[in-house]
């Protein structure tokens, strides 16, 4: 799919690779997106630089100018387990939480989000929402600019070429404020928005002291997948001002929020579908935001497949003993991955420009990782890169190099079957067998990161994987009885 897969290990070194290759060279980091473009053709770059060696841009902190920043590494999942986000940014974590599947929130970024640009994309109407900046960066220097001057259009951007995005920065919450996210899609998991909106309240000072909020002082509406690229609400917003949150006072904001979309018709639903719901979303928000419960319902502990990592990968390469060096894995050169899969060690020629499913199937002949959807949605492929759970459809291969893999031939010990294994023979839980390798490989994930789930941590770790036979009430009986010990190991 590419010509070069580059893993520089500085930012510079990024920054100078794409300025020599210009516009043929792309940033890939969680790879959700970019990778799923190449296989349907939208983007063909001949150069891919992988940066997810990069070392300290994986953090979320709170500035000295009182703005959040995330790094350009930090993933959807890591949003969702950030203490200071949930606390000060619930909006932004609401929409991460509601991307993908936990295996696709494990590797995609926000600021891969950001820079798709699909007027769909969850998190940058809540980051919008809550005045989001985006800093680029290239070999001649860096500039800031506002989300308003940074989205051109559907898909568009100002990000030259040559740049790099290395910073997301955006307010906090106040102690006077509330915000939320709402989302409509087709089903629960796995949904590309019909609609999205987010809110932040800003309200008289009583609710500091614990009372019941009196008037809204100023709001902040967005709007998503309703126009080329998201929508303020600035009507609504006006009327808001000054204004108690009465049921009055809610419809009227909800239909101005619904007359400041502008969408169309598409698979998803029609442009008078998506104005009229508009106007329930807003309503809905507002009046969570009134009695203060729109965090009512988000898991105090969500489920997200890193076992004991934190979600981190490490940037380290344990065959590389010059961490300045940039790898640079050719299509048709002699650069190898070397990798452990299975804790066997493997070094591997020809798979430079191939996924990490293929590479697994076709160079080290691993078939029980099955390619089944191919973009990320079935979850057939899921294993563990350095610990976290992964969709190895979406992972180039050459990111494989210097680090540690477990698919689902590792999973068993030397003497028995690993739980969740023994678990779905005593249940019957594999009916064709397609789909059960992910399905074994998701649940173990989720007991080595909670062996105690309940039955809604159990479900939300399932989200990411399918079966075509139906055969959900006998997996979820299994991955039950492994949780509890009561299956025999073999």
């Amino acid at each position: 799919m590419w010509n070069v897969c580059y893993t520089p290990t500085t930012v510079n070194e990024t920054l100078a690779i794409l300025a020599e290759y210009e516009g043929d060279a792309r940033i890939m980091a969680g790879g959700t997106d970019l990778i799923l473009e190449m296989e349907r053709g939208v983007r063909q770059p001949r150069i891919i630089v992988d940066v997810t060696r990069l070392s300290g841009l994986d953090t979320i902190r709170l500035g000295d100018d009182g703005l959040i920043h995330l790094g350009p590494l930090v993933t959807h999942n890591q949003v969702v387990g950030s203490r200071l986000c949930v606390e000060r940014a619930f909006p932004l974590v609401k929409a991460c939480w509601e991307v993908g599947a936990p295996q696709i929130r494990n590797r995609g970024t926000i600021a891969g989000n950001l820079i798709t640009a699909s007027p769909a994309n969850d998190t940058i109407t809540p980051l919008w929402a809550m005045d989001g900046q985006v800093t680029l960066k290239n070999v001649w220097g860096e500039r800031t600019l506002t989300f308003r001057d940074f989205f051109r259009g559907v898909r568009k951007t100002s990000l030259k070429p040559d740049e790099m995005l290395v910073d997301i920065a955006f307010r906090p919450l106040q102690a006077n404020q509330r915000g939320t996210f709402l989302k409509l899609g087709l089903r629960r998991a796995q949904a590309i928005a019909v609609v999205n909106v987010a809110v932040v309240l800003t309200f008289d000072d009583d609710m500091r002291a614990g009372l019941p909020p009196v008037s809204v002082t100023e709001g902040r509406i967005t709007l998503g997948s309703v126009a080329p690229t998201i929508v303020r609400a600035r009507d609504a917003e006006r009327v808001l001002a000054g204004q108690r949150l009465s049921d009055e006072t809610i419809k009227l904001v909800a239909d101005l929020a619904a007359a400041a979309s502008k969408p169309i018709d598409d698979v998803r639903g029609s442009a008078r579908y998506r104005k009229y719901m508009v106007s329930v979303y807003i309503r809905r928000a507002l009046e969570l935001l009134r009695t203060g419960t729109e965090r009512d319902g988000f898991p105090s502990r969500p489920v997200m497949l890193w076992g004991k990592t934190e979600g981190r990968f490490p940037t380290w390469f344990s065959s590389v003993p010059d961490p300045g060096v940039t790898l640079a894995h050719e299509a048709e050169g002699d650069q190898a991955i070397q990798t452990t899969v299975n804790g066997r060690p493997y070094r591997i020629l020809g798979a430079n420009d191939k996924t990490l499913l293929r590479m697994l199937r076709e160079d080290i002949g691993l078939t029980g990782t099955k390619e089944g959807c191919a973009e990320g949605e079935c979850g057939s492929c899921t294993a563990f890169l350095d610990g976290i759970a992964v969709v190895s459809c979406l992972v180039p291969a050459p990111r494989a190099h210097g680090s540690h893999i477990v698919t689902i031939e590792g999973l068993a010990g030397p003497q028995a079957l690993h739980p969740v294994q023994q678990a779905f023979i005593d249940e019957g839980a594999v009916q064709c067998g397609y789909c059960t390798p992910g399905f074994i490989m998701s649940g173990a994930s989720l007991l080595d990161e909670n062996p105690s789930p309940d039955s809604d941590q159990l479900r939300q770790a399932l989200t990411g994987n399918l079966c075509r036979c139906t055969g959900y009430y006998s997996i979820i009986s299994a991955i039950e009885k492994a949780a509890t010990g009561t299956s025999v190991p073999a």
